[in-house]
């Protein structure tokens, strides 16, 4: 069967990329964070073994692909998989796979990333899918400081942070507090008193497990956002949002800057470029305020 390039174009829109020097393809299975259900996975293996090569590969952004499978077994291949409620997809200038780290299990995780990614997912890969960007956009969600899931070199990252207060504290000769904090921000002053120097603490909330008479307790969980990281042939580490954010605010932030990137940015250009552009400051002023929502319809229509 021969091949044209408007085919191959046409299934890269689906998520169905041409294998190097063959005519087989990979099809690129949605996962929602990188979770699939055992009775997903069953399906797709079978998926795999019937119409591709019998590999499962992991991608970069928690997606599964199929390799090996011919041309004119694609959309047979679709359709198997879908009685599982499966689909290809995740290429183009859209908003891309959610990816997210194992915080909800991780004993250093500050949260459950795994729910916070699938509502993400719903509301901003699923809800938005149709709708064309300047370039991919790309959104990470982290559990702590110790930034596994590389939310700096996202477009959007999500780091979480703990808060927490003191109260009596006793004292201790040797404080494990002091001892055992990752980025040495505890000290203690000439009256034996803790200090925290918040321009080097990081909110990882460690101290909290390691005060031995557990004065320390836990406040609340935010959430620090960074914006404009990629990596590939260029890359750029992402500009820290002033500030901490609550779920709610978290949501209106990405939603902002999706809207933000569609409005100002110039098509093929990554949201990095844009922000780079027109300056931190700007980008910063335009996304803290509620301005863009007034015009998210007129934006959203854009091309």
């Amino acid at each position: 069967m021969a091949i044209t390039t408007q085919d191959i174009k046409n299934l890269k829109g689906q998520g169905v990329l041409i294998n190097r020097n063959t005519e087989q393809f990979s099809a690129r299975v949605i996962t929602e964070n990188g979770v699939m259900s055992s009775s997903e996975m069953d399906v797709l293996q079978k998926a795999a073994a019937k119409y591709g090569n019998g590999q499962l590969a992991m991608t970069g952004r928690m997606t599964i692909e199929v390799p090996g499978i011919p041309f004119e077994e694609v959309s047979n291949f679709q359709k198997f998989i879908a009685q599982a409620g499966l689909e290809t997809g995740g290429t183009g200038p859209i908003v891309r796979p959610i990816t997210s780290c194992k915080g909800s299990t991780c004993i250093f995780g500050l949260y459950d990333t795994q729910a916070l990614a699938k509502k993400i997912h719903d509301e901003y890969y699923a809800k938005y899918h149709a709708v064309k960007l300047p370039h991919k956009f790309k959104i990470a969600v982290g559990g702590c400081p110790n930034n596994c899931v590389k939310p700096d070199l996202n477009d959007f990252g999500i780091i979480g942070q703990r808060f927490f207060e003191l109260k009596d504290c006793k004292d201790c000769k040797v404080c494990q507090v002091v001892e055992k904090c990752p980025m040495h921000a505890v000290s203690r002053d000439e009256n034996n008193e803790l200090i925290w120097d918040e321009d080097i603490c990081n909110n990882c909330g460690r101290c909290i497990s390691n005060c031995t008479f557990n004065k320390i307790s836990e406040t609340k969980t935010m959430y620090k956002v960074v914006i404009g990281g990629r990596w590939g042939k260029k890359t750029r580490l992402a500009t820290t949002v002033p500030g901490y954010f609550n779920e709610e605010q978290l949501f209106a932030l990405i939603e902002k800057t999706l809207l933000f990137f569609k409005d100002r940015g110039n098509r093929g250009e990554r949201l990095a470029e844009v922000i780079d552009r027109i300056g931190e400051d700007e980008v910063f002023k335009m996304l803290l305020s509620d301005e863009i929502l007034e015009r998210k319809e007129e934006i959203i229509n854009l091309y």
